[in-house]
């Protein structure tokens, strides 16, 4: 099964008016429960759905893959179809399984096993950088439960900078970017990696090998990251202090 990253998606409901709404309406539209359920539904339900039908009850690969690709296929569908808009993450781990059913029909042996994961990892890192590259970053949610630390008004002025409607917007999306090529890079290189592992490197060495280089990759995107996120963090701060975010 494919590496996944350690993140979550949003879209952060709030705005200035929900500070004065009541205590109950407050606690719904909490900028952190609305980070973790997408994580929850589009990431976290298809990864224990594969482990549970392959591992607990004995299912093939390619079938534990099919079956777990109905949470995100079902969740992509219906943002197409009632929303009118593309759910990233749903997507994006609906692409990955779909990846991986191609690519067990080319694992015959170990080699093609440990090669496939990265392969998988790669397909993850190159739709980050597209997602960059076309201005759309799937990777800037993953910082709001963090940047924003469940504060209204640094939640309302995320969703100026996110939207271009306020001053530093254009700074702000140049920063998104960056954390974004900045995590697709470190994957793409822990997909060659293990690649190129798997097929120079015993196998033996490269069953313990490969999880050297995920947590590599990740800390590596974590630490490289914090040249775009501190910025952003920045950003954020000065928007919500501001006197017109009042």
């Amino acid at each position: 099964m494919s590496q996944t990253l350690s993140a979550v998606a949003t879209e952060a409901a709030t705005t200035p008016a929900a500070e004065a709404a009541p205590a109950g309406a407050e606690k719904r539209a909490n900028p952190m429960g609305s980070a973790f359920r997408p994580l929850l539904l589009d990431v976290a339900a298809p990864l224990a759905g594969y482990y549970l039908l392959h591992s607990a009850f004995g299912m093939s690969e390619f079938a534990a893959l099919a079956w777990s690709s109905a949470v995100p296929a079902a969740r992509t569908v219906f943002g197409l179809l009632r929303e009118r808009t593309l759910n990233l993450w749903a997507a994006l781990m609906l692409a990955v399984n779909l990846a991986g059913l191609a690519l067990t029909f080319l694992t015959g042996d170990a080699r093609m096993m440990l090669a496939k994961d990265g392969l998988l990892s790669g397909s993850v890192a190159v739709a980050i950088l597209v997602s960059a590259l076309v201005g759309k970053p799937v990777m800037t949610p993953v910082l709001m439960p963090f940047l924003t630390k469940g504060d209204h008004a640094r939640a309302a002025a995320w969703q100026r900078l996110v939207e271009g409607r306020a001053a530093a917007s254009r700074s702000f999306h140049r920063h998104e970017r960056l954390f974004s090529a900045i995590w697709g890079t470190a994957l793409l290189g822990e997909c060659a990696a293990r690649v190129i592992g798997a097929f120079t490197l015993p196998v033996s060495t490269m069953a313990w090998l490969s999880t050297v280089f995920l947590i590599g990759a990740i800390v590596a995107g974590s630490m490289l990251g914090q040249t775009a996120a501190e910025p952003m963090a920045k950003l954020v701060t000065a928007e919500a202090d501001a006197p017109t975010a009042a």
